[in-house]
């Protein structure tokens, strides 16, 4: 399955930045050894059930360290039996618009 999520804490860092609490879920997301993304509004992590959804709690419960309150936006495609499909979903749409 594929799992594109989004969270932020409700209160910026003291320098009126998110971008260290963030930073520190990219850390463990990375950690977790899943293949995944991040682009500038979500991260999308490939895996099975448990393990995608064990580290959307661990970045939940990461930035509930920063902030008492945090926003989470899911999405996901699950699809069994498929795997690679963090590359080949865009794969296959680049493939047809090479095509002209």
């Amino acid at each position: 399955m594929l799992v594109a999520f989004s969270v932020a804490p409700s209160a910026p860092d003291h320098d009126g930045s998110y971008s260290r609490a963030i930073a520190d879920v990219v850390r463990l997301v990375r950690a977790s050894g899943l293949p995944q993304r991040t682009d500038s509004m979500f991260t999308t992590i490939e895996g099975e059930w448990d393990e995608c959804m064990a580290v959307v709690k661990g970045a939940v419960d990461l930035l509930l360290e920063h902030s008492p309150r945090v926003s989470l936006v899911l999405k996901a495609d699950i699809r069994p039996g498929h795997t690679g499909e963090l590359d080949g979903k865009v794969n296959r749409i680049e493939a047809v618009l090479s095509e002209g």
